[in-house]
C-alpha cells in the first residue's frame, strides 16, 4: 500500500477514533482533556492538542510535528485503555499504533498521560515522555533502516544466474547537511522526480551520521545525470555492486533496473527509493521476494551527540527477501545456446524427462519466454506422437502397411505430401510413415479413431492442461473435431497449436512413461502471477500405457535414426516434422533429457543433434 493510501486510511478511521474517544465522557473529568489531546495529535490539529497541555503551546506544537517527521510516520492512532483520578492528579493510559510507512508493520506501544488541575481545568502535564515513556529531554526519535541487498536467481546447483553490476546510489549524511536538508532534497527531487516530502522525511527520520540511500541509478542514467548530482552540495554517490546482470537464459532470468518514481508508485509494496526492480522474466515475477526486505529499528537519539540512547523496537518487516532457485542446468543451457547459435530463427526447450523440470531454454531470433515457453505454433506431423498414442490404443499396429501417395483426400480435406512420397502401394509400415512424417499416410488413419480418442490422448500428453509457471507458457490447443476431415488434420497436426515447451513434455512423457507438468522454480513455493499457488493448481501426472510406450519408443527410435539428431554418442529417439512456412520440428530425447526444437529455414534435427553432442561432452 502506498503512502497516499495509508494517509487516506488514517483519515477515514479518524472519525471512528474520535467517536470512540468522546463517548460517555463528562466535561468535569479529565476525559475531555485526554480526548482532545489524542484526537489533536492523531489528526495533526496540534493547536487542539497543545491547548490541552500545561506546556508552551508553540513548543508542544513543534514537538508533536517533529515526532511525526522523525518517525517518517504515515499516521498515528490511539486508544484509551484506562483513566484514574486521585484528587487533583490523574493518569490516562493509552495504546498507540504508528504506521511507519515503507510497508513496515505497525509500531505499537503503551503510553501514559499524566494530568493535573490548572485553575480548575484538567491539563496534560507536558514532557517528552508524553510522546513515549522512554523519550527524555534532549532526545528525539529516529528510524534506523538497513536495506537487505537484492537476492539472486539461482540455477539448479544453487549458483547465481547473474553477475554483479555496479549501480550508483545517491544519498546524504543528515549531520553534514545542517539546516540545508530541505534545500538539498528539493534540488534532488527536481532532477529525479521523486517526491520532495518523501525524500525529506527519510532524511529527517534517519540517524544523523548514517548514509541515507535516496535514489539509485543504472550506469547510463547516472552518467547522464552525473554533472547535475555533483552540482548539489551535500549529495554523495556510492557505487554498489548488485547481482542484476543476467546470464543465460537471459530472457528467462530477466533484467533489473533502478527503481524510478513511476515504478515506485506502481509497485507500492516493500519497495523504496534506492531499490532495484525486475523489469521482466523471473526478476519481475519474483520482485517482492528478491528485494524489499529491510531491517528497521525505532530508536531515540541524543540531540547533542547524535548517538543512540535507547532501542524502542526492532523488526524485519513482511517477507524476508530470498533467492529464487530454478531448475536451469548450466551445462544444458550452454549446450542449448551453442546449438541455436548458427540458426537465424529457432527455439529449443530441454526438460528432465522424469520430473518435467526445465533444464534449458535457448532461442535465436525468437524470445525465450514469449516463443519457447508461450509461443503458439502449428504442430505439424510432430503431433503424430500424440495421435499415434490414440491409434495404438485403438489397435493399429506399427507394422500395418499404408500407402503414401503424393495427394490424398479424407472427408473432403485434401492432404499433400511435401517432398518425396513412397507411392500408392502399401509397401511401407505405419512406423516408417511415422518416422518419415508422411502426411497422406497418417491422414488415412482418421477413420480408425474417434474424436474423443484423439482428445483423450491430447489431454494425456498435456495439451490444454491448466499447468502454471511463474512466466507465461502455452500448453497447446486442439479444436473440436467434427468429422473425418478434422480428425485427419489433427493427426497431421494441421489444426493443432503447440509450444516448444509443450512438445518437450510430450517427448518426456514417452521417454519416462509418465506425462508431468513443467517446473521452472523449486524455491520458494509462492503464488504465480494469477495469484494462485503453483503446487496446488498443477495438473496431475498421467502415465502412458506401457504397451503403447513400448511401441512409441521403437517408432521414435526409427524416427531419429539416420538424422542429424543422432550426431553424438548414445541413442537418440524422436521425430522430425514439417510445420509449414519453412518451419520444422524435432521432438525427442536422449538419456533422461527430452527436447523440442522449432527452427525456420534450418534442420531442427541438426539443432537437436548439436545440443545432445554438446551436452554429452560437457563435464
Amino acid at each position: 500500500m502506498t503512502r497516499a493510501r495509508r494517509t487516506l486510511a488514517a483519515t477515514v478511521t479518524l472519525a471512528v477514533a474520535a467517536t470512540t474517544l468522546t463517548a460517555c465522557f463528562e466535561e468535569s473529568s479529565p476525559h475531555e482533556a485526554v480526548r482532545d489531546f489524542l484526537v489533536g495529535w492523531q489528526s495533526e490539529d496540534y493547536d487542539l492538542a497543545a491547548g490541552r497541555t500545561d506546556g508552551d503551546a508553540a513548543e508542544v506544537r513543534k514537538e508533536l510535528a517533529d515526532a511525526k517527521q522523525e518517525l517518517d510516520a504515515a499516521s498515528f492512532r490511539f486508544r484509551i485503555t484506562g483513566i484514574s483520578v486521585e484528587g487533583e492528579e490523574s493518569k490516562a493510559d493509552f495504546h498507540a499504533e504508528v504506521d511507519l510507512g515503507e510497508n513496515n508493520p505497525l509500531w505499537q506501544y503503551e503510553g501514559m498521560l499524566p494530568l493535573h488541575l490548572v485553575d480548575g481545568t484538567w491539563k496534560v502535564r507536558w514532557s517528552p515522555s508524553v510522546l513515549h515513556p522512554q523519550l527524555k529531554e534532549g532526545q528525539r526519535f529516529a528510524v534506523d533502516t538497513e536495506p537487505v541487498p537484492r537476492q539472486p536467481v539461482l540455477d539448479r546447483a544453487g549458483d547465481p544466474l547473474q553477475s554483479d553490476t555496479v549501480l550508483y546510489v545517491a544519498g546524504v549524511h543528515p549531520a553534514a547537511l545542517g539546516d540545508r536538508a530541505e534545500e538539498v532534497v528539493a534540488q534532488l527531487s527536481e532532477i529525479t522526480g521523486y517526491a520532495q516530502d518523501r525524500l525529506l522525511s527519510r532524511v529527517r527520520s534517519s540517524p544523523p551520521d548514517k548514509f541515507v540511500q535516496l535514489v539509485t541509478f543504472g550506469r547510463t542514467r547516472y552518467l547522464s545525470m552525473r554533472s547535475k548530482l555533483e552540482a548539489i552540495d551535500g549529495i554523495e554517490v556510492e557505487p554498489q555492486e548488485q547481482p542484476v546482470n543476467p546470464d543465460a537464459p537471459r530472457q528467462i532470468v530477466g533484467s533489473v533496473s533502478a527503481l524510478t518514481p513511476e515504478t515506485e508508485q506502481k509497485l507500492g509494496g516493500p519497495q523504496r527509493a534506492g531499490d532495484s526492480v525486475g523489469r521482466n522474466g523471473l526478476q519481475q515475477a519474483y520482485q517482492d521476494y528478491l528485494t524489499g526486505s529491510t531491517q528497521t529499528k525505532v530508536i531515540t537519539l541524543d540531540l547533542k551527540t547524535g548517538r543512540q540512547v535507547a532501542l524502542l523496537e526492532e523488526w524485519q518487516p513482511g517477507r524476508q527477501n530470498v533467492s529464487v532457485k530454478t531448475t536451469i542446468d548450466r551445462a544444458a543451457q550452454t549446450s542449448a545456446e551453442e546449438a541455436v547459435a548458427d540458426t537465424e530463427t529457432s527455439a529449443l526447450v530441454a526438460v528432465q524427462a522424469d520430473t518435467g523440470q526445465i533444464l534449458a531454454v535457448g532461442a535465436k531470433g525468437l524470445h525465450q519466454e514469449r516463443d519457447a515457453l508461450a509461443g503458439r505454433f502449428p504442430a505439424g506431423t510432430a503431433f503424430s506422437i500424440v495421435a499415434a498414442d490414440a491409434l495404438l490404443r485403438r489397435g493399429v499396429s506399427p507394422k500395418q502397411r499404408l500407402a503414401c501417395p503424393q495427394e490424398r483426400t479424407v472427408g473432403g480435406a485434401k492432404f499433400v505430401q511435401v517432398g518425396q512420397a513412397t507411392g500408392t502401394s502399401t509397401s511401407a509400415t505405419f512406423q516408417q510413415h511415422f518416422a518419415k512424417g508422411c502426411v497422406t499416410a497418417l491422414a488415412s488413419l482418421a477413420r480408425r479413431v474417434t474424436a474423443e480418442d484423439l482428445a483423450t490422448s491430447a489431454r494425456a500428453y498435456g495439451v490444454e492442461q491448466p499447468w502454471r509457471l511463474p512466466l507465461r507458457s502455452f500448453s497447446g490447443t486442439l479444436p473440436s473435431l467434427a468429422g473425418d476431415a478434422d480428425k485427419a488434420k489433427a493427426i497431421a497436426g494441421q489444426n493443432v497449436e503447440v509450444s516448444p515447451l509443450g512438445m518437450a513434455l510430450v517427448a518426456a512423457a514417452v521417454a519416462s512413461g509418465t506425462w508431468r507438468p513443467p517446473v521452472l522454480v523449486t524455491e520458494p513455493k509462492v503464488p504465480d502471477p494469477a495469484g494462485e499457488p503453483v503446487p496446488a493448481t498443477q495438473p496431475s501426472s498421467v502415465p502412458v500405457d506401457p504397451k503403447v510406450r513400448t511401441a512409441l519408443t521403437a517408432m521414435m527410435r526409427a524416427g531419429a535414426a539416420g538424422t542429424p539428431a543422432q550426431a553424438g554418442k548414445g541413442k537418440v529417439y524422436g521425430v522430425t516434422a514439417a510445420a509449414g512456412g519453412q518451419q520444422s520440428w524435432f521432438v525427442g530425447w536422449q538419456g533422461d533429457v527430452a527436447v523440442a526444437v522449432l527452427a525456420k529455414n534450418y534442420n531442427a534435427a541438426a539443432v537437436a543433434g548439436s545440443f545432445f553432442a554438446g551436452l554429452g561432452s560437457t563435464p
